[in-house]
């Protein structure tokens, strides 16, 4: 059984940081993007970070260029959402994702993704 487990969320102040990890089992990942997103209460799941195979390609939502690192090892078959500077707006369940048909491409859309965790809740009082 192919399962994405999210950890590392949590309740945290303004200015903070977290790391929420993401560890794949039952296939291997290292071959395919991985991503993240997020939902708020009441909003649709948004587009956080994306990573391609190698770790080298990278691309961010405007909203978190600059405070967040998206990161993996392929090592572990786990990514990683490095998440500074938090601000009471990131409050949001995250979810980490992988996309292995179609194009195989750094994608903000949530279509493209066919793999999900359950999600980790990320909490940022202010």
């Amino acid at each position: 059984q192919v399962q994405l487990v999210e950890s590392g969320g949590g309740l945290v102040q303004a200015g903070g940081s977290l790391r929420l990890s993401c560890v794949a089992s039952g296939r291997t990942f290292s071959n395919f993007p991985r991503g993240w997103f997020r939902q708020a209460p009441g909003k649709e799941r948004e587009f956080v970070a994306t990573i391609s195979q190698s770790g080298v390609g990278t691309l961010y939502a405007d909203s978190v260029k600059g405070r967040f690192t998206i990161s993996r090892d392929n090592a572990k078959n786990t990514v990683y959402l490095q998440m500074n500077s938090l601000k009471a707006e990131d409050t949001a369940f995250y979810y980490c994702a992988a996309q292995t048909r179609g194009v195989l491409r750094l994608s903000r859309s949530s279509l493209e993704y066919d793999y999900w965790g359950q999600g980790t809740q990320v909490t940022v009082s202010s």
